[in-house]
């Protein structure tokens, strides 16, 4: 049986008496056909498991190696002493450069340990686990009282007048045709940065009354939901005129084989305007970084940028909740949703407002 991240696995001890108690129970040919199931259960969960999950964990692990490497312990010797003080090296210098992590990125990472470690096998128990968790609460909590504050902070949410700018501030070429489509067409339906890149051309249908854009949701149970974008008024901010346009430049300036059904919906563009393959998520949120930088908007935006925008620019327009929370996919009653509303209309809505 082979390794699933995201699974503990039975150590080798473990699995030579299961396959022993299977071959006494159901005889040697069963037990042989049991053990072939149990690997295409591995394939598959490996299969349905996303890329990034798999690089986080992939990191999340190296960490842990650099750790164990540092403090001269086992890697495969976790218990809940060797657990807490990951956690803490992790905040105090965990970083290539000597920096300490952001507690949010150390409980990924910690997270991730503990899924590396079962998967060699190595038992972990929710008490130690618990242990470090609870010590990665008490010290960031710590870091605060020290006046510190880790990490990128909240994305700041894009504006109707920051789409104008980079729509217009986008060079007539077909990159810039990209990333007029990229910025305006992600917008309406609320887009992280992953989905543009996994869309294929065939996932994005015109329609009578704008664009059907066929999403793949979800992080373990994966189900499709299908975004509406419908045109805007205003020509230079539709999204269905951008999408047009950049797919018929598309067509006139690339190889053929970029716009058949099953290529990327975007594209990656060198600087020379050579397609380069279908677009990351890093990519998008580097192409929408640029695009926004490059029409001076105040503070750069990133791939989240566009996902809060349609929730804080929705509420400040007086559009319903619920009617958000459907076009950009969150749940109705979000948490997070509403703490973007709340961002843009905390102060027409302050229940502090008029009373003095």
């Amino acid at each position: 049986m082979t390794n699933t991240p995201g699974l503990a696995p039975p150590a080798a001890s473990e699995h030579a008496a299961l396959l022993e108690l299977w071959a006494q129970r159901h005889g040697v040919e069963a037990a042989r056909r049991l053990e072939e199931a149990e690997d295409l259960a591995d394939a598959v969960a490996r299969a349905i498991t996303p890329a990034n999950t798999l690089d986080t964990y992939a990191k999340a692990w190296r960490v842990w190696a650099r750790f164990c490497a540092v403090s001269g312990l086992p890697e495969t010797g976790a218990t809940r002493g060797s657990l807490v003080a990951f956690v803490a090296w992790m905040l105090r210098e965990g970083q290539h450069t000597g920096m300490g992590y952001a507690p949010s990125s150390a409980s990924t990472h910690l997270a991730g340990a503990v899924v590396g470690l079962r998967e060699r096998g190595v038992p972990v128990s929710g008490d130690d686990q618990g242990a470090a968790r609870a010590a990665l609460e008490g010290l960031a909590v710590q870091l605060l009282k020290d006046g510190e504050r880790r990490g990128r902070g909240k994305a700041v949410p894009g504006t109707i007048a920051g789409l104008r700018a980079i729509a217009r501030s986008c060079p007539d070429t077909l990159a810039g045709e990209r990333d007029r489509s990229l910025v305006l067409t992600s917008f309406p339906y609320a887009a992280r940065a992953q989905v543009p890149a996994g869309l294929l051309a065939a996932d994005i249908e015109e329609v009578e009354h704008g664009l059907l854009i066929d999403i793949l949701t979800g992080k373990t149970k994966h189900s499709v939901r299908t975004a509406k974008v419908p045109p805007s008024a205003d020509p230079e901010l539709c999204g269905v005129r951008a999408y047009a346009s950049y797919r018929a430049r598309l067509a006139a300036e690339a190889d053929p084989r970029w716009s058949a059904p099953d290529a990327p919906a975007y594209v990656g563009i060198d600087r020379w305007g050579n397609v380069t393959g279908g677009m990351s998520s890093d990519s998008v949120t580097r192409a929408i970084k640029r695009a926004s930088q490059r029409a001076n908007v105040p503070v750069a935006w990133t791939g989240h940028s566009l996902r809060i925008g349609l929730a804080s620019q929705g509420r400040a327009a007086g559009k319903d909740a619920v009617a958000i929370a459907d076009q950009g996919g969150w749940a109705r009653h979000s948490r997070s949703m509403l703490g973007y509303m709340h961002r843009a209309n905390g102060w027409t809505d302050n229940a502090a407002a008029g009373l003095t």
